[in-house]
């Protein structure tokens, strides 16, 4: 029978390599690499993303 994992495996605050910009034009949020400055990954839908800080 399948167990769950220990408690406490998640992770803890915020996630400080990446931010999230909202895209003007279709109204998505963009993450980006705090590090590089390239984007990532586009959110499909149009709720932010957990847990990543939002630039103004």
């Amino acid at each position: 029978m399948a167990k769950n994992g220990p408690k406490g495996d998640g992770r803890i605050g915020r996630i400080k390599e990446r931010s999230q910009v909202l895209n003007p034009r279709n109204k998505k949020y963009t993450e980006r690499d705090t590090k590089t400055g390239r984007f990532i990954k586009i959110k499909s839908d149009r709720t932010p993303f957990k847990d990543v800080r939002v630039e103004k």
